[in-house]
């Protein structure tokens, strides 16, 4: 998509369809019936937006012409609202998202009867505040104010159904009410509720409180502020929202903007803007609003989110380094324990990952999605986690083995997180003597691996900005196409580091009540095979 539009010819058709629509009362009532169920070409066809970046004599007020991204934004609060489900939009800065929900809120008012639609901000000014474009309610107005007369309710007024804090459709009954702070959620019931910066709330307890009772769907609209507050337990608790995805029922649904889904922002614009910030000292604001960095403020991450993003697309960054596809292909199978946990793997080329995948049911059910995709990855050895359930896992590919169509070069073998670490009396900083040594310091495998990953994550950190050379074997890639991306980054940067009553190093993997982060789990084993020898010397 090219990028900025083009405006003036986005006016030109416009026009041209309003001459042709103010001709034509009998095709207006065919478009507006069109338009009932198509929200998104409703926007891409009226709806305008306000960029004041935009220098006179340029106008500021633009067609709003919506990115792939935000038509798939569009979709996900459309199915939110039809299904009577509760969503989250985690957002980088300059998205559009607020905007996006303003006019979902307009086309909801205009087109279905008896719609209650409330937004929230934390203070007043934020909703309404006439001679502020920034303001939601101000936006709300200016939409109503640039659409042609017939498409308006029979009977609206601007000074009568448009007053502080409250649009009314005369027509149809609906209505978009606006309350602030504390107030949120207290002034009767709602269809839908946007709650416009979530995370910044003063008491979102109270507020979520009031709102539990009051509204069929709430849609929490925030960058990140750390992770002490309720938008970050709802944002963990919840469940990423894809395209066609199957999504569960009672769950909240989160949609992720990231940075890069914007048309207009390419890796040299982040540069600039990063340098920018570190210059200024801002470099912790940077991280939260364009990076949606919750661990900034958190004691003890063990593997911090820069470094993890920095290692998206490390493979093409540093391709010169050598071929990071080479050696080994493993996958690895972290099995549900039920209560809502899920099943995930995680395979790898190499040192690129290759896919990464979560899903619900019992262990035996996970075989039967992990070994075909074990087998399309190439993979020669599956591991899976062996505490517990595993043994199910385990059961369930003795079986499959005993089939003729099963890969001679795929071994399924344990992966045993409770173990004593790997190279017992090594130390773990190699060459000093003065370090303590694996068994001394780590607690068992599993804490020995979240810290042999970050040493991987971290190379590659230093690989990519500040261009220093390490072997790929020893770094990580995250292809930025990779299907869970996001869900992966966060969940690698949720362990924290403790200390064990036995004064060995443990690993924290729920902090604040966080969910199990599963395909953090699965990425761990993943890159830390069990076996000293690698199959590929053995083929």
């Amino acid at each position: 998509m090219i990028w900025p539009p083009d405006y003036t010819g986005e006016f030109k058709r416009r026009i041209k369809m309003l001459e042709v629509l103010g001709k034509d009362p009998v095709l207006r009532v065919g478009v507006m019936a069109y338009y009932r169920d198509n929200p998104k070409q409703w926007i891409n066809d009226w709806c305008m937006t306000f960029d004041p970046r935009i220098a006179p004599p340029d106008p500021r007020w633009v067609p709003f012409i919506l990115f792939p991204r935000q038509e798939q934004f569009i979709d996900f609060v459309d199915g939110c609202f039809k299904d009577k489900e509760s969503g989250l939009a985690e957002k980088a800065r300059d998205m559009g998202v607020t905007w996006e929900c303003v006019c979902y809120s307009v086309h909801a008012w205009l087109f279905f009867a008896g719609t209650a639609i409330g937004w929230g901000s934390r203070k007043e000014e934020y909703v309404d505040d006439k001679d502020d474009p920034k303001a939601i309610f101000t936006k709300v107005r200016q939409l109503l104010a640039n659409l042609p007369l017939w498409m308006l309710p029979r009977g609206f007024d601007f000074r009568k159904h448009a007053t502080y804090m409250k649009i009314i459709n005369p027509e149809n009954g609906s209505s978009i009410t606006g309350e602030a702070g504390d107030n949120i959620g207290r002034g009767g019931r709602t269809t839908i509720y946007f709650k416009d910066e979530s995370a910044h709330y003063e008491r979102p307890e109270s507020i979520e409180a009031a709102l539990g009772d009051n509204t069929d769907v709430q849609i929490d609209i925030s960058s990140v502020n750390g992770s002490a507050n309720v938008f970050y337990r709802r944002r963990m608790a919840g469940e990423v929202w894809e395209p066609g995805k199957v999504m569960p029922k009672g769950v909240t649904r989160v949609f992720v903007f990231d940075w890069r889904d914007h048309p207009g922002k390419t890796q040299e614009w982040y540069d600039r803007r990063r340098d920018r910030a570190d210059r200024e000292g801002l470099l912790h604001l940077f991280a939260q609003e364009v990076d949606r960095d919750y661990s900034g403020s958190v004691v003890g991450v063990i593997i911090k989110q820069e470094w993890v993003r920095a290692a998206i697309d490390a493979h093409i960054k540093l391709a010169k380094l050598g071929d990071w596809f080479a050696g080994e292909r493993i996958a690895m199978q972290d099995i549900a324990d039920g209560g809502g946990d899920k099943n995930a793997y995680i395979s790898r080329k190499g040192v690129v990952m290759q896919r990464a995948d979560h899903w619900g049911g019992d262990a035996g059910d996970a075989a039967k999605i992990a070994v075909p995709y074990a087998i399309e990855d190439g993979v020669h050895e599956l591991y899976y986690d062996s505490i517990g359930v595993g043994a199910g896992f385990k059961a369930a590919t003795n079986t499959m083995q005993e089939q003729p169509s099963w890969p001679r070069s795929l071994r399924v073998m344990q992966w045993n997180a409770a173990a004593s670490p790997l190279d017992p009396t090594d130390h773990v900083i190699p060459g000093d003597d003065q370090s303590p040594t694996n068994e001394d310091q780590y607690g068992n495998l599993k804490v020995q691996s979240w810290f042999r990953v970050r040493t991987r994550f971290w190379k590659t950190y230093l690989a990519v900005t500040r261009g220093q050379i390490f072997d790929p074997a020893e770094m990580i890639s995250l292809p930025s196409d990779m299907t869970n991306l996001h869900q992966v980054c966060m969940e690698l940067s949720q362990a924290v580091k403790k200390t064990g009553t036995n004064g060995k190093t443990i690993v924290d993997k729920k902090p604040d009540g966080s969910l199990s982060p599963n395909l953090a789990d699965a990425a761990i084993g993943c890159y830390c095979p069990t076996r000293e020898t690698s199959i590929l010397d053995v083929l």
